[in-house]
């Protein structure tokens, strides 16, 4: 299908594409890599009158420690954050999960801040930010402000960023000494996953002293499983994690639809939980 006649403009600074959206208000959309937006214009289930294209702002890729902490641009491909040798050393969990996003074709194109900004429950990238806690810097007419991860995806798609606001860069806490694993069932290959855990643990003295599970399309919004993670605090060994998988769908809600029933998701997450975590420590 075709798209509905819009605008275009490619500003080549932060300042510059702000004003541009605070300008045109709620009729702009954000082009950054164009793998979700180019399919909703096609399929005209958006209907921007400007399209305001990032791809030309430098300030807005690459990654760079600051202190305890990684920042990378919202720019930054899915294949550069795979591949890059920052964040495979201190947030492992971060580019283990990128290397499964869709094929290469789409981890060369889209950006990592755009599958945040996007605000899907079914991508992989937001369930594993908010289990590195990680934090989301906008800029908008007022300002820049940080948005912890866990108040940042506010419902279905939607976003706490304002209508003005740009993605500048998303900052993840160094993970280093944590396990990890990122465990999805998809039916087939580049497809999205039914059902995603993203998990980080830490042990001590071989128990897991502290656990964090972000959870793939078991709701509105990514979740984390707390009720997961406090029973996990303490397990020493596959039968301990297999009982502490077992409250992974506590207070979630998963959608109904064509691949899987609510219940058939709650089932993957108890499962899919249990296997990261073994597979992550090693316990299995």
């Amino acid at each position: 299908m075709i798209p509905p006649a819009f605008e275009y403009t490619r500003p080549d600074s932060v300042d510059e594409a702000v004003r541009a959206l605070a300008d045109a208000g709620d009729e702009a959309k954000v082009l950054a890599g164009g793998q979700s937006l180019v399919p909703l214009l096609r399929l005209r289930l958006a209907f921007p009158e400007l399209l305001v294209d990032v791809g030309r702002i430098p300030e807005l890729r690459g990654v760079r420690e600051d202190g305890d902490t990684l920042v990378i641009g919202a720019m930054t491909t899915h294949h550069q954050v795979v591949h890059d040798p920052l964040v495979r050393r201190h947030a492992g969990l971060l580019a283990e999960a990128t290397a499964t996003v869709a094929d290469p074709a789409v981890r060369h194109r889209g950006t990592l801040g755009g599958s945040l900004a996007h605000a899907d429950p079914a991508g992989d990238l937001p369930a594993v930010a908010l289990a590195l806690d990680a934090e989301l810097v906008v800029a908008g007419p007022a300002g820049r402000r940080a948005i912890a991860a866990r108040e940042f995806f506010v419902d279905y798609l939607q976003s706490a960023l304002a209508d003005d606001e740009l993605l500048l860069e998303v900052r993840v806490p160094r993970s280093d000494g944590w396990d990890f694993h990122y465990e999805k069932f998809h039916p087939v290959a580049q497809s999205w996953a039914i059902v995603g855990v993203a998990a980080l643990v830490r042990r001590d003295g071989g128990r897991i002293a502290e656990a964090r599970v972000g959870l793939t399309n078991m709701g509105a919004t990514p979740l984390r499983a707390t009720a997961a993670e406090e029973a996990l605090a303490g397990a020493d060994g596959p039968e301990a994690v297999a009982r502490a998988a077992e409250a992974a769908a506590e207070g979630t809600r998963p959608a109904q639809d064509l691949s899987a029933s609510p219940e058939y998701r709650q089932h993957l997450a108890r499962v899919l939980t249990r296997r990261a975590v073994l597979t992550a420590t090693g316990m299995g």
